[in-house]
């Protein structure tokens, strides 16, 4: 069992105790100082440890068991289950199949809807365009070996890309897709990467329980005359994968 610092919390934000210290247990998890099959203290160190009573410790632990974090073993107490990441690096050439490759076995992408909507002022700034620009807007969940661990939403110029949305449906890759706009290459601007928690939808889509901690990605996409194409907005769950820049 390995024997952690005391982390006192306490209520902030709107966020539970319960899911501060299931997050806390996470990043305990992610950040290697809790490894896989290493037994968990127990609930009465654990209150100690983030100055809470035992119900709400219990309440975070089952949670993280109900995501396949933890495991129970009866008689014995609660253990590590899964501690593996995949890599994701993101640079001038960001490719979701190419960036995962070697690290699992299948990847597939799941079309959840397109619509014409809008530009926000961000988006707009974003893409050069001017405030209420029509946009073409694909959303998606994209799997490893079964496991989602992205929820995609994609913003493109209705101008350029009015028909993006069919193109892509048919040659499954966004690569070919700008290809066969004449588009041979495309290369990342700018990415920006915050955290938050996951909202209600992305919990039920990216089967995370309650708490569960989002890295969020913010992209712009440009061609090779440096003119923006296309404005993404990635959400991975942060215990199945990492970020490398």
């Amino acid at each position: 069992m390995t024997k952690l610092a005391r982390t006192e919390i306490a209520p902030q934000g709107g966020v539970a105790l319960w899911r501060q210290i299931a997050d806390q247990i996470r990043l305990d998890i992610v950040g290697g100082k809790l490894e896989v099959d290493d037994k968990l203290d127990g609930e009465l160190p654990l209150a100690e440890r983030f100055g809470v009573n035992r119900h709400t410790v219990r309440r975070a632990i089952a949670v993280l068991i109900e995501d396949g974090v933890l495991r129970a073993e009866q008689g014995r107490g609660t253990f590590v289950a899964s501690a593996r990441r995949l890599s994701y690096p993101l640079g001038r050439r960001t490719r979701f199949r190419e960036g995962l490759k070697g690290q699992v076995q299948t990847l597939t992408s799941e079309g959840l809807g397109h619509r014409q909507e809008n530009a926000t002022q961000r988006i707009a700034t974003a893409l050069g365009l001017g405030r209420g620009a029509r946009l073409v807007r694909i959303d998606g969940l994209n799997s490893a070996d079964g496991f989602p661990i992205s929820r995609a939403t994609t913003w493109l110029p209705y101008r350029r890309f009015p028909d993006f949305a069919e193109r892509i449906a048919e040659l499954g890759s966004t690569t070919a897709t700008f290809k066969s706009y004449g588009i041979v290459d495309y290369v990342r601007m700018t990415t920006r990467i915050s955290a938050r928690h996951a909202d209600a939808e992305e919990l039920k889509l990216l089967k995370l329980a309650p708490g569960a901690v989002l890295l969020v990605s913010e992209a712009v996409d440009a061609d090779e005359a440096g003119v923006p194409i296309s404005y993404g907005l990635s959400r991975f769950p942060a215990d199945r994968l990492e970020l490398v820049v």
